[in-house]
């Protein structure tokens, strides 16, 4: 089975700007995978590649083995947009009924009552638009991108407007579409989003991808950190497989070990020295 996104070598400019160049990715049945980067670093770009709506200047982008904007690739893709808004005096129900009726699907009622009872919104189907609070909106907006069953979905910022608790549901939500081997593009701002849910993560800066892989392999090691009887010893070129033979010697020593604590990057440390350590003060693509 081709993978549900493939982009090779991808390059848009518009006029003398460089937009992308020569981006490698590719998202696996089943995967999440976020896209990282500041804001003009070619992560819209990329997204709208992939839904059709701009063509590549160089490369080539594929949905499900099919070229990315042909009719085969939009019915094997969902996709949520940041901004995206439903009418206020529309009902879940209708909503999706709406997009069952444009995207083609013959799912019906029953689809639709899955859909919502997936997101959490089954009680909620009679419900209102513009009675939602943006955490049931932002469920219901998963909803209507999943219509008709699609392999890969495609989601602009999806927690960044939601309060921790709508986080939370987000994330679970994202969890059980991995569990149904749906696979997930998560375009996102929110660094400590990307770490909990996602399996892959690739990094954008000025068109390049500039670091990809899970984000535990993308840790570097800082050490291990020794909580003893006498104080607190970091030694930092140690790394997790020392820690045994340190708190052995450390013991041997005749000093109690209270705590051990292995040093390792964060996402976001890693994130930054891959982008240079700050973003361009202004852009015209995220």
């Amino acid at each position: 089975m081709a993978p549900a996104f493939v982009a090779r070598g991808l390059g848009k400019r518009y006029g003398e700007t460089r937009a992308l160049e020569g981006v490698d990715l590719e998202v696996a049945e089943g995967q999440l995978v976020g896209l990282l980067g500041p804001n003009g670093a070619g992560k819209s770009t990329l997204v709208k590649i992939a839904c059709g709506l701009v063509r590549a200047s160089a490369g080539s982008a594929e949905v499900c083995g099919a070229r990315a904007g042909s009719p085969e690739a939009l019915a094997a893709m969902g996709y949520l947009a940041e901004l995206f808004r439903f009418p206020g005096w529309a009902t879940a129900d209708e909503v999706l009924d709406l997009h069952q009726r444009l995207t083609g699907s013959q799912g019906g009622e029953h689809e639709r009552t899955e859909l919502l009872e997936l997101v959490g919104l089954r009680e909620a189907r009679g419900r209102r638009v513009e009675t939602m609070s943006k955490g049931m909106q932002q469920r219901l907006g998963i909803a209507q991108a999943l219509v008709g069953a699609p392999r890969l979905l495609l989601l602009d910022e999806p927690t960044s407007a939601l309060d921790p608790a709508g986080r939370r549901t987000v994330r679970e939500l994202l969890e059980e579409l991995r569990r149904r081997r749906v696979s997930v593009l998560l375009n996102s701002h929110l660094l400590s989003e990307i770490e909990l849910v996602c399996d892959h993560v690739v990094i954008l800066s000025r068109g390049r991808k500039v670091a990809a892989g899970k984000p535990s392999d993308l840790a570097r090691p800082g050490g291990v950190e020794i909580e003893t009887g006498s104080g607190v010893r970091l030694f930092e070129a140690a790394r997790r497989e020392d820690a045994p033979r340190l708190v052995a010697e450390v013991v041997a020593a005749g000093e109690e070990v209270y705590g051990v604590r292995v040093i390792t990057s964060t996402l976001e440390e890693v994130y930054l020295d891959a982008v240079g350590g700050s973003e361009p003060k202004a852009s015209g693509d995220g």
